[in-house]
């Protein structure tokens, strides 16, 4: 008579609940996001939503080329290229140009993920590495917004958005054509931070939060990002400490900056609801494999991100520093790591010292 085997399965604690598995906190960051990217369509047209159909083609496809190019199992199910799509889409303006977007998301996933050796050996977070990359090469797509609500946008596309590869779109080349500057920045809408930092007109703190304003595809409404946060929050799938220790270190410096500098600096709330700084801190800066793992890491590394933001808004010539920040606290997190570890239960600093030069 044939013998019964027990199979007997090992665990690390806590045995309460098994951990969820990196494909199922993927796909609730993707519901997350769901929200965020149809307000944007909402908000700018079809323009948008065509702009992240393609981005999202080109990280998918992007992914699939190089797990073939390096014989690796398929990754497509994961959702990590589809989160990269879809922040790296929503970190660009309305208008971008479809074919950049395309070589946004080629950059996102090949320089920024798979370089590294894919999922969870990233240094950098994929999407603001895309980003990183097309403000570098197309400085004026990257910088060059339209106003929220266009009459007509669910059925006309930006002019910019089908434009081909190194060359105006067909509207804009006239309108250099006749030298018509005024009716090109009619066109163009200033983001708030652009008024501020250049005009000094503040913009009020409910438009922010509604996202009544001009910006990046997914950055005008800090209200839907916070509320789409507190999902994952809810869900146990996002560090809440990272985007509050964002939130509190950018609104601190810019308290002290105004306090020492009178009205000419932002207030506080401004600071916090304007541009992408909502949608870097939920969404981005809390990105496992680039963020730190100590307690005291995360909040010196959500600190960190704060103030360079705020400085580089403030004193840069870029009006936004979000992207710069995070990288920073990206390839930071590492050393934070390093230097936060937790002290050994049962250990003295004598012993230590002693084994480390014995």
């Amino acid at each position: 008579m044939a013998k019964s085997k027990t199979i007997i399965e090992l665990r690390s604690s806590p045995h309460l609940r098994p951990a969820p598995s990196v494909d199922i906190i993927m796909r609730n960051v993707v519901y997350a996001l769901l929200p965020v990217c149809i307000f944007a369509v909402y908000q700018f047209g079809i323009s948008v939503l065509a702009l992240i159909v393609v981005v999202l083609l080109s990280c998918l496809g992007t992914e699939h080329l190089f797990n073939r190019l390096s014989s690796s199992s398929n990754t497509l199910n994961d959702y990590s290229a589809v989160i990269t799509a879809l922040l790296l889409a929503l970190t660009l303006p309305p208008g971008f140009p479809l074919w950049m977007g395309a070589v946004a998301g080629f950059v996102a996933i090949g320089l920024g993920k798979a370089l590294f050796g894919g999922l969870g050996f990233n240094v950098l977070n994929p999407a603001l590495v895309g980003r990183a990359f097309v403000q570098a090469a197309f400085p004026v797509a990257i910088t060059s917004w339209t106003p929220a609500f266009l009459p007509g946008r669910f059925t006309e596309f930006i002019p910019s958005t089908l434009a081909l590869p190194f060359m105006l779109p067909p509207s804009v080349e006239h309108l250099y054509q006749k030298g018509s500057q005024a009716a090109l920045d009619g066109f163009t809408g200033a983001t708030p931070l652009a008024l501020q930092k250049f005009e000094g007109i503040s913009t009020n703190p409910l438009d922010l939060l509604t996202g009544m304003v001009s910006g990046s595809a997914g950055e005008t409404s800090a209200g839907l990002i916070l509320i789409c946060g507190l999902y994952l929050v809810v869900r146990r799938f996002m560090e809440w400490r990272i985007p509050v220790a964002i939130i509190a270190s950018a609104a601190l410096t810019a308290w002290l900056l105004q306090w020492f500098g009178g009205p000419a600096y932002p207030t506080p709330m401004f600071v916090v609801l304007s541009g992408g700084l909502m949608l870097g801190a939920v969404f981005m800066a809390t990105d496992m494999v680039g963020s730190p793992l100590t307690p005291r890491g995360i909040w010196i590394y959500g600190g960190l991100i704060g103030v360079v933001t705020v400085m580089i808004r403030q004193f840069g010539g870029l009006t936004e520093g979000v992207m710069y920040a995070i990288l920073l606290g990206n390839a930071s997190a590492p050393l934070i790591d390093s230097l936060t570890q937790p002290k050994a239960f049962g250990t003295s600093q004598a012993l230590r010292n002693k084994k480390e030069h014995p």
